[in-house]
């Protein structure tokens, strides 16, 4: 069945499924992380998503820019170091223009997706080829522009898809920037853990429209 929209407290149960849902995708991350970094990235992404659970859970919210900038502050101050700060900022710049919507449809998402995607380059200076989470987000973003008029569930397929696609191509680049940038060539063959905790995002946001 097509999912045209989430109401704010449903858009709450999702975002506390996908919190979950990194938790359990520590080892993931930190495999994915212990290739080209120092390991941490999936202890740190389950330490900020555990502390969303938590924060979500005891929280209501009026608006769907109150819940993201909600989880963008909970990220940053929980995870610490640069994930922290990326991925925070990714949910705080996604409340920016969506603070007075009552509901998540898939132009909200696109709202959202375009104004974190802008925070996150504007703080990191990275750009499309840099092995970053932005090879998986800008694509994604630029996809839900073109999916705007799709119900949520068909508009998400297409955004985790596009963001997948995204992650695996950052296994042929090499480093420019953060943690990685030192291994050189080395970087080579892995993919970004920054970039596949994004595409997760989008995948278990997905799993939540599909499921509920």
């Amino acid at each position: 069945m097509e999912k045209s929209h989430l109401t704010v407290k449903e858009t709450k149960e999702m975002f506390i499924y996908v919190a979950n849902k990194m938790v359990e995708s520590k080892d993931v991350l930190t495999q994915a992380d212990k290739a080209i970094g120092d390991g941490d990235h999936g202890i740190g992404m389950a330490r900020g998503f555990e502390a969303v659970c938590q924060k979500l859970e005891t929280q209501s919210f009026t608006s769907i820019g109150e819940l993201f900038k909600s989880i963008g502050m909970t990220l940053m101050t929980s995870i610490g170091g640069a994930a922290g700060a990326v991925f925070g900022t990714f949910f705080r710049g996604a409340g920016k223009n969506t603070s007075d919507q009552s509901e998540l449809d898939s132009q909200t998402l696109t709202l959202a997706l375009q104004d974190g995607l802008q925070a996150v380059k504007e703080r990191g200076k990275a750009k499309l080829g840099d092995k970053t989470m932005v090879d998986a987000l800008e694509p994604a973003a630029v996809k839900s522009a073109e999916m705007v008029a799709a119900p949520l569930d068909i508009a998400l397929m297409d955004i985790s898809e596009t963001a997948r696609l995204g992650m695996e191509k950052t296994k042929d680049m090499v480093a420019t920037l953060g943690k990685a940038k030192p291994l050189g060539t080395r970087s080579l063959g892995h993919a970004d853990p920054g970039s596949l905790s994004t595409y997760l995002i989008f995948k278990y946001m997905l799993e939540f429209v599909r499921e509920n």
